[in-house]
């Protein structure tokens, strides 16, 4: 009985140590795999696997504020957040300069990021829809169909959208959550600070409310 005892424990003994260098050498072939892999480049690796890889976000540094930068970006696409502030910028913003539109999609972010406001992009935009004029950007609520005649500009507009969203935010308009043309000047305007005029676009803070940082 002793004797089995002693040869199970040897065979025991043995098996452990194969299987001990058999965890060892697959270790070692996963890490030559890993390493291997590492070296194929992403649209390559995801074209094995069938699917398309997704771009990653512009840094805002890398942002360079032209029609033709802009045309060059990948077809823009999202969720309805994306589409709400994609929509937005085409009725408030498509005849301003691209940096003008970034800027007028920073407000709305920023509005997002403060406590006076709703905390998503479609419920910022759609705040006070269904009182005529009394809403907070005037297309919403102008009594006019909201038609999107001009594809291309709004192909543009929409890949601002997407690269403010992504988070590629340039940061121009000194936490301003209010903006006017300058062929109006609405009585709320005296209240608040001016920060910044980008194109025909005048941007206001409101000092007593603070927007939550994004780091």
């Amino acid at each position: 009985m002793k004797f089995l005892t002693l040869a199970a424990l040897v065979v025991a003994t043995v098996m452990t140590g194969q299987i001990a260098e058999a965890e060892t050498g697959l270790s070692a072939l996963f890490k030559r795999e890993q390493s291997s892999l590492n070296t194929v480049p992403e649209n390559r690796f995801s074209g094995f696997l069938g699917f398309k890889a997704r771009p990653k976000p512009v840094p805002a540094e890398g942002i360079s504020f032209t029609k033709a930068w802009l045309d060059k970006q990948p077809k823009a696409s999202g969720d309805e957040n994306f589409a709400c502030l994609a929509e937005a910028l085409y009725f408030e913003a498509r005849g301003e300069t691209v940096k003008g539109q970034f800027a007028v999609a920073e407000v709305i972010m920023n509005r997002v990021k403060s406590a006076q406001f709703p905390d998503t992009p479609c419920s910022v935009i759609n705040q006070g829809t269904g009182r005529r004029y009394q809403c907070q950007f005037t297309y919403t609520c102008d009594g006019h169909e909201e038609v999107i005649h001009e594809k291309r500009a709004y192909a543009r507009v929409a890949k601002v959208a997407k690269l403010v969203i992504d988070g590629a935010a340039p940061q121009l308009t000194q936490g301003a959550t209010y903006y006017h043309t300058t062929a109006v000047r609405p009585r709320w305007s005296r209240s608040f600070t001016k920060t910044m005029r980008i194109g025909v676009h005048l941007f206001y803070r409101d000092e007593r409310y603070q927007i939550a940082s994004s780091e």
